[in-house]
């Protein structure tokens, strides 16, 4: 087959026009309200604020672990190289690394910290993905097509707090009770907390903060009369790593009434 100049311009063109034009719905994303770049201006900016003063035991956390991994059918795999996880805990050192000193309370570093993607409002995870599988919607949630992944891991390298899993083995088999409401993986792609878009864009609440007694707040931070808004602006809070640039929208409420002694220390 042979093409002649003005009818390889014309080709080039049209593929030009093509891929502009699905890079732009893919920043506002499949499925999202706001169709254009131009949209974002005005969509809501979802956050979430996790009050540290609601999770007193284990059973605190483990509720809320278990309705996030329930409802997205998200394997339970006891090898810890291949474990997948979209929510879960781990040390205030770990957490705030750079929040660390020796002269903090034991009763703030000692409490573990519920940990789950952060929805950045500059991630380096989109950055590096080379299929555009992972990226950001209109109203801030970064996320995840599985389709589309190739399993490189660059989004996993690129995100500074380990918020993806690879699935290294079919995680079919280890999901206990299928949820048919949402879609089960495959081996080889990358996964993650999708912020349960699915859920808010049919105004339902996200099923951590459903599970949490109070304890984890969503909604919009561009809204000053939000809960989120007035959370913020009453009490001290903390996001992960601030120095890298990332601008993450998950806050820790961590103030005084954390801090209340050896005696209620999370067992």
């Amino acid at each position: 087959m042979t093409m002649d100049r003005r009818g390889f311009l014309k080709l080039a063109g049209f593929i030009g026009l093509a891929a502009g034009t699905a890079c732009a719905r893919r920043v506002a994303g499949p499925g999202s309200r706001y169709t254009t770049v131009d949209g974002a201006e005005d969509a809501k900016r979802w956050a979430m604020v996790i009050d540290m003063r609601r999770f007193n035991t284990a059973e605190d956390y483990q509720r809320v672990i278990d309705a996030c991994h329930k409802a997205h059918n998200v394997p339970h795999i006891d090898n810890v190289r291949h474990e997948v996880k979209w929510i879960w805990t781990d040390t205030f050192e770990h957490t705030f690394p750079d929040q660390t000193h020796t002269r903090l309370p034991e009763a703030l570093t000692e409490r573990p910290f519920l940990l789950l993607c952060n929805q950045c409002d500059n991630p380096p995870c989109t950055r590096v993905c080379p299929t555009d599988a992972t990226y950001r919607l209109a109203d801030g949630i970064v996320a995840q097509d599985y389709h589309r992944c190739i399993g490189c891991r660059f989004c996993m390298a690129g995100c500074p707090y380990g918020a993806r899993s690879f699935n290294w083995v079919d995680p079919r088999p280890h999901v206990d009770h299928v949820n048919p409401e949402f879609p089960t993986r495959n081996i080889g792609v990358v996964e993650k907390c999708n912020f349960c878009v699915d859920r808010l864009e049919r105004g339902l609440p996200v099923r951590c903060a459903a599970a949490s007694g109070g304890g984890i707040v969503v909604g919009d931070l561009n809204d000053p009369d939000s809960e989120v808004s007035r959370l913020l602006a009453r009490h001290y809070t903390l996001t992960r790593k601030p120095q890298l640039g990332a601008r993450p929208n998950v806050f820790y409420i961590v103030d005084e009434d954390v801090v209340r002694g050896e005696e209620e220390h999370v067992g």
